[in-house]
């Protein structure tokens, strides 16, 4: 009986840095750049390939501050092509640039199909090839391990299989450590790319990485596959960004292949930490987080329909693929109109709220979709949907009510004549405060005469600010009487949290989500650690 064959565990290679820059939108400043890298660098990402040094200035910054300051356990890539046609290898100051970079290993990208030399290239085949055996040959003499970036790859071996894989000859016969196999303009499937990774994993051993674009949606799907099938390195980048349709989702790569294939890829420590990474890499890059992103997504173990809240509560693992904990993810329940007793009896439990008898929980289920038929939605108002459980235990009077407000906008003349007064009339505590305020905009006016009729009352209130505020139009077809759905995200530093108000009056949705907003801050003081002395 023969034994088992060892598979060899892949290695992640990030090169979020360099190919994740040409994404739509996309664009750090070295010192993110810098931050990004020591993350991954933290992580244990094997390879970070940061850039292309001489490229632009910005790559050429972080190169030489890296070289200061060296990461930990990664293996800092700097990116580069091979030579140029006609010019001798120790001639050509792009390659030049990449080599000088002096970072422990290079990616050289060559061309791996007949068609890209003829047509693009436009130089003959022989010396394509030995553009790659004498880039290779020259970073291997300066120490450098070799990364040979094979463009084109796929496309080129379904057209000229035996050019393709003499391109991989040339790097691997110069010295190269690693041969990745790119699916440059995204198009090949799963299938495809399996077979040709099997093919050359025989010729070459295991030495071979995977690169694929997400250009037909299956850049992820494609990566494991060629894993299958004898790949040991595989490069995409954070989040999937990258030019046109993006890369492999690195991170999500990553919890494939080790909570699905038993592949191995980072500590467990370390898997926890995916979710944190991907929320940081769209902070960083200043866009919104994709929900739905797999693993990582604030929906990605999200429940909403009354199903599977009831199945959820029987067993956890009922609608969820994997413990979420295990990337650094959490289950959340959300409640609307698709809700029932279930969903709502989890909220409870998720909020820290007492549960509700079977009367008062349907009770609340049915005020909760009569308000999302009006055009409220709770789903990602979370502050908001535990004020409404609060007023249906009826046991926890409001801090304070808003009896009246009024907003006057001035239009025309300086500008001074152009601003808003706002006036509102709240009671605290049986008094009732009556204050103005003046600001360039009503909402603004609005969130200041509140906010001056209750700091007095509730000091710890001035810590609070509004951080995002979103409206959406509901019922657009009835014009400027359509009903608005006004969402309120505020932090006081150390939290964050969501309201939402509706109504056909803007100032009127807006005013209700502020209101919640301070009163779900009044309800949950936050607690600062004590400044330790510095005698």
């Amino acid at each position: 009986m023969s034994r088992p064959v060892a598979v060899p565990a892949p290695v992640l290679y990030d090169t979020t840095l360099r190919d994740g820059m040409q994404g739509f939108g996309i664009q750090l400043s070295v010192d993110q750049k810098i931050r990004l890298a020591r993350r991954l660098d933290r992580l244990g990402v094997a390879y970070v390939e940061a850039g292309w040094p001489g490229a632009n200035p910005r790559d050429t910054q972080v190169f030489q501050r890296l070289a200061r300051a060296p990461l930990s356990r990664s293996r800092l890539v700097a990116f580069g092509s091979t030579r140029r046609p006609g010019v001798a290898a120790s001639d050509d100051p792009s390659l030049e640039a990449t080599i000088s970079a002096a970072t422990p290993a290079v990616a050289l990208v060559g061309k791996a199909s007949r068609w890209q030399v003829d047509q693009v290239l436009r130089c003959s085949a022989g010396e394509n090839l030995a553009m790659i055996a004498e880039s290779v040959e020259l970073a291997v003499r300066q120490g450098r391990e070799v990364v040979f970036d094979a463009e084109h790859f796929f496309d080129g071996y379904r057209a000229d299989a035996r050019y393709s894989l003499e391109a991989l000859a040339a790097a691997a016969g110069a010295g190269a450590s690693w041969l990745t196999l790119c699916d440059t303009n995204g198009g090949c499937l799963p299938g495809p790319i399996a077979e040709a990774v099997a093919e050359v994993v025989g010729r070459f051993g295991p030495v071979v990485g995977i690169h694929c674009h997400n250009d037909s949606g299956v850049a992820v799907a494609a990566s494991l596959a060629a894993v299958e099938a004898g790949a040991t390195m595989v490069q995409g980048t954070v989040n999937g960004c990258g030019e046109r349709c993006g890369n492999a989702d690195l991170p999500v790569v990553a919890a494939n292949l080790q909570l699905k294939l038993g592949r191995r890829v980072l500590a467990p420590k370390m898997l926890r930490g995916l979710t944190q990474l991907s929320v940081q890499f769209d902070t960083l890059a200043n866009r919104p987080s994709d929900p739905q992103r797999p693993y990582l997504g604030a929906a990605a173990f999200l429940h909403k329909g009354g199903l599977h809240a009831h199945g959820m509560a029987r067993h956890r693992g009922a609608y969820q693929h994997v413990d979420p904990a295990l990337v650094g993810n959490r289950t959340r329940t959300v409640v609307s109109d698709q809700s029932g007793a279930h969903n709502v009896a989890a909220k409870l439990a998720e909020l820290e709220l007492p549960p509700l008898d079977p009367g008062r929980r349907q009770r609340l289920v049915s005020r909760l979709k009569g308000l999302e038929e009006a055009g409220w939605a709770f789903e990602d108002a979370d502050a908001s949907f535990e004020l409404l459980a609060r007023r249906e235990l009826g046991d926890d009077p409001a801090p304070f009510a808003v009896l009246d407000s009024l907003v006057v906008a001035n239009g025309g003349g300086p500008a001074r004549a152009r601003s808003v007064q706002a006036s509102v009339k709240v009671e605290v505590r049986g008094v009732v405060v009556h204050t103005a305020a003046e600001e360039l905009g009503p909402v603004a006016a609005l969130d200041s005469a509140l906010r001056r009729a209750l700091v007095p009352h509730f000091p710890e209130l001035a810590q609070v600010e509004l951080v995002d505020y979103r409206v959406r139009v509901i019922d657009g077809d009835r014009g400027t009487g359509a009903t608005v759905r006004v969402g309120v995200d505020s932090s006081d530093g150390g939290r964050r949290w969501t309201t939402v108000g509706c109504s056909a009056n803007i100032l009127e949705a807006s005013r209700e989500a502020l209101s919640d907003s301070y009163e779900w801050a009044i309800r949950h003081p936050l607690v600062r650690a004590p400044q330790s002395s510095t005698a």
